[in-house]
C-alpha cells in the first residue's frame, strides 16, 4: 500500500471518528436545549405591530406612489440580472474566476475567496444587492412616524445582518476551508463550544466572548491596592491606597453602573482609570454594587438613592472627616446620581461639591438606538418576567445590548466559536462584558417606565422619596463626558440632559469612540481624541460640536485639571483604616466576585 493510500485511509478514519463525535454531541445538544427555562415571549423580539406597520406603510406607498415602488423593483431586478449576466460571462471565458466586483469593502467578507471564487463572489454580491434593496425600500417609506421608522429600520437591519452568507456553514469559505483542512475536527470543536454554551446558560444560546479561565478578579484584573471599608446589603465601599506624597483634600467617590461590575475601570494597570486617578493624588472611593437575587425584588430607585448613593456619600465624609466630596456617576449611576443631587439640592444639602457624569442620559426624549427596545411590547414583557423572577436577569440585558452591535458581539464570535471551532480569546474587556449582573424587579420597571418611557426627570418631575425632582434642580458644578459613537447613551441625548440642568458651571467633553472605549481611554495609549467648546452648553448638540475644538489624546488630563480646581489643598495621604474605620477585606471585595444568581 502506498504512502498516499495510507494518508487517505488515515484521513477517512479521522473523518469517521469526528462524525461519530458529532452524533454524540448532538445528543448532548438536544438534552441541553430541554433545560431552557420558559420566559415571556415578548423578550425575544418586537411585537407583530412593527411588521404590520411596515407592511401597511409599504402598501400605502404602492397605492399612493406606484412609480416609486416600480422604480425600486426595476432597479433591483436590473442589478440582479446584470450581476447574473456578468457572472455567466466570466465563466464562459473558460476560467474559474469572478466577474468585476465594485461592491464596498465589508470586513465580514475578508477571505480572498469572496473576491476570486465565482460561487462565493456571486453569493456575496447578490447578498449586498439584496441588502441595499431592502434598506432602500424601508428608508423610503413616507407614512411612518419617526419613532416607528427607527424601529422598522433597526429590526430590518437585524434581519438583513442575520442572513449574511457568512453566518451559514455552506456559504462561509473560512469555515469550509478549515473543516477540510482538519478533517472535520473544527466542526466537532465548534459543536462542543455550542453545547458548552447552551449547557452553561440553561438552554439559551449565548456565545462565550472570552476565555473565562484567563482572568481572575483580584489576581490579574481589578488589582489596584485598596480596602473595603464599609458594607451594607446594597454595596461595598472600596477606599484605594494612596501612591503620592500628598493628596487633594476633597475626596472623590465613583458610582459605577450596577448593570455591570465596577472593574471595567480597573482591568489592567496600563488602562486602569482607578489607578490613574489615585496616581494623580486623589483620595478615591469606589462603590461595588451587590449582584441582586430574587430577595431584592422590592428594591426600587429610592432604595438605591438612600441606601446606596446617600449612604456611600455619608461614609466617605465620615471616614475622611470632610464636609464635602466630589462625585462621579457612570451610565445609569450617572442618571441616579443626578436624581440624588436634585433631591439633595431641594433638601438644602451641600455635601457634594461637584459632579462628573460619564456617558449619562437624563433626558430620554430621544433615547437613541436603545430606544427601539423601550416600547411597551418589550417593557411589558420585562415587567411580567421580572415580576415572576424577582429580578431582570443579566441574560436578557446582555442579549439586548449585544444586539446593538450584533455583528461584533453575536455573529462574528459565533462564527469563530461554532463554525471555526476556535477557543474564546483571552480578552479582559470581553471577559468583563460577560460578567454581568441582575437588576431588582421594582427598580428595573421604575427606571424603564418613569425615566425611559415617560421621561419624567426632564419633563414633569421624577418622584424621589415622595417628592418630584427635575433636571433644573441639579445646580452644582458639572463635568459631563459623552462618547461620539456610543450605542447605549448617545452623546446628543447626554448633551440635551446637561443643558437642561440648573448648574451655572457646566463643562461638556465629547470623546471619540463608544460607551466603554471612549471612557477607558488612558493617555499613554494616545488612541482617541476629544472635543471641547468654551461656549455655553446650550442650543443644538450638532451646533456645539461644529464650534468645538478637537484635541488629540485622552480627555483624562483635562478632567484632572477641572477636578483639581474643585478638590481643595494638598494634605497628608489618607490610608484605609487610619481614620479608625474598620477594614473589612482587601479590594476588590466580596460582592464583585460573588456567584451571580440565576
Amino acid at each position: 500500500m502506498t504512502t498516499q493510500e495510507n494518508d487517505a485511509g488515515a484521513k477517512l478514519q479521522r473523518l469517521n471518528e469526528n462524525l461519530l463525535r458529532v452524533e454524540q454531541l448532538t445528543q448532548r445538544l438536544v438534552a441541553a436545549m430541554t433545560q431552557k427555562k420558559a420566559h415571556d415571549k415578548a423578550l425575544d423580539g418586537p411585537s407583530n405591530d412593527v411588521y404590520v406597520k411596515a407592511a401597511a406603510a409599504y402598501l400605502a406607498e404602492m397605492m399612493q406612489n406606484p412609480a416609486k415602488i416600480l422604480e425600486h423593483q426595476i432597479g433591483y431586478w436590473g442589478k440582479s440580472l446584470r450581476h447574473y449576466v456578468e457572472a455567466q460571462q466570466a465563466l464562459a471565458s473558460g476560467e474559474l474566476k469572478a466577474p468585476e466586483d465594485n461592491t464596498p469593502k465589508d470586513r465580514r467578507f475578508a477571505n480572498p475567496l469572496w473576491e476570486t471564487h465565482p460561487f462565493f463572489n456571486y453569493i456575496k454580491q447578490q447578498y449586498l444587492i439584496n441588502a441595499e434593496a431592502v434598506s432602500a425600500a424601508v428608508g423610503d417609506l413616507e407614512t411612518l412616524d419617526e419613532a416607528d421608522r427607527k424601529r422598522v429600520e433597526y429590526f430590518t437591519k437585524q434581519i438583513v445582518d442575520m442572513f449574511s452568507p457568512t453566518n451559514f456553514l455552506a456559504t462561509n469559505p473560512d469555515a469550509l476551508e478549515k473543516a477540510v483542512a482538519t478533517d472535520g475536527e473544527s466542526l466537532v470543536k465548534g459543536l462542543e463550544n455550542l453545547v458548552h454554551d447552551i449547557e452553561a446558560n440553561n438552554g439559551e444560546v449565548l456565545v462565550t466572548l472570552a476565555d473565562k479561565e484567563a482572568f481572575h478578579v483580584g489576581r490579574n484584573i481589578a488589582t489596584t491596592p485598596g480596602s473595603v471599608v464599609y458594607r451594607n446589603r446594597m454595596f461595598e465601599l472600596i477606599q484605594y491606597a494612596p501612591t503620592t506624597e500628598t493628596v487633594y483634600q476633597t475626596p472623590l467617590l465613583i458610582f459605577p453602573p450596577w448593570i455591570n461590575k465596577f472593574y471595567i475601570m480597573d482591568l489592567k494597570p496600563a488602562n486602569s482609570l482607578i489607578k490613574w486617578i489615585v496616581d494623580q493624588g486623589f483620595t478615591l472611593f469606589v462603590v461595588s454594587w451587590v449582584n441582586p437575587d430574587a430577595s431584592y425584588a422590592d428594591v426600587g430607585m429610592d432604595d438605591y438613592i438612600r441606601d446606596g448613593f446617600i449612604q456611600a456619600m455619608a461614609e466617605v465624609r465620615r471616614i475622611t472627616g470632610e464636609k464635602q466630596i466630589n462625585a462621579v456617576g457612570y451610565c445609569i449611576a450617572g442618571t441616579t446620581l443626578s436624581l440624588t443631587l436634585a433631591h439633595l439640592q431641594k433638601a438644602g444639602d451641600r455635601s457634594v461639591k461637584s459632579a462628573t457624569l460619564f456617558t449619562t442620559l437624563t433626558d430620554f426624549s430621544d433615547p437613541g438606538e436603545v430606544g427601539v427596545f423601550l416600547n411597551d411590547d418589550f417593557v411589558d414583557g420585562i415587567e411580567r418576567q421580572s415580576k415572576h423572577d424577582g429580578i431582570l436577569s443579566r441574560l436578557f440585558m446582555s442579549r439586548t445590548f449585544s444586539y446593538l452591535r450584533s455583528n461584533d458581539l453575536i455573529y462574528q464570535p459565533a462564527i469563530k466559536s461554532y463554525m471555526l471551532g476556535e477557543a474564546p480569546p483571552a480578552f479582559d474587556l470581553l471577559y468583563w462584558n460577560g460578567d454581568g449582573t441582575n437588576l431588582p424587579a421594582k427598580m428595573a420597571v421604575e427606571y424603564l417606565r418613569g425615566l425611559c418611557q415617560r421621561d419624567e426627570f426632564a419633563t414633569g418631575g421624577f418622584t424621589v422619596f415622595g417628592k418630584k425632582v427635575s433636571l433644573s434642580d441639579v445646580t452644582l458644578p458639572l463635568c459631563a463626558i459623552a462618547c461620539e459613537t456610543d450605542h447605549i447613551a448617545h452623546w446628543r441625548g447626554s448633551f440635551n440632559g446637561v443643558k437642561k440642568m440648573g448648574s451655572k458651571d457646566k463643562t461638556f467633553i465629547l470623546s471619540e469612540s463608544g460607551h466603554i472605549a471612549g471612557i477607558i481611554n488612558p493617555p499613554s495609549k494616545g488612541k482617541y481624541g476629544h472635543y471641547t467648546n468654551d461656549a455655553p452648553v446650550a442650543g443644538e448638540p450638532e451646533a456645539w460640536k461644529a464650534g468645538a475644538r478637537f484635541h488629540q489624546g485622552s480627555w483624562w488630563p483635562r478632567w484632572k485639571d477641572w477636578l483639581s480646581e474643585r478638590s481643595g489643598k494638598q494634605i497628608k495621604p489618607r490610608v484605609p483604616g487610619d481614620s479608625g474605620a474598620e477594614v473589612l477585606c482587601p479590594a476588590p471585595g466580596t460582592y464583585v466576585t460573588a456567584a451571580p444568581a440565576a
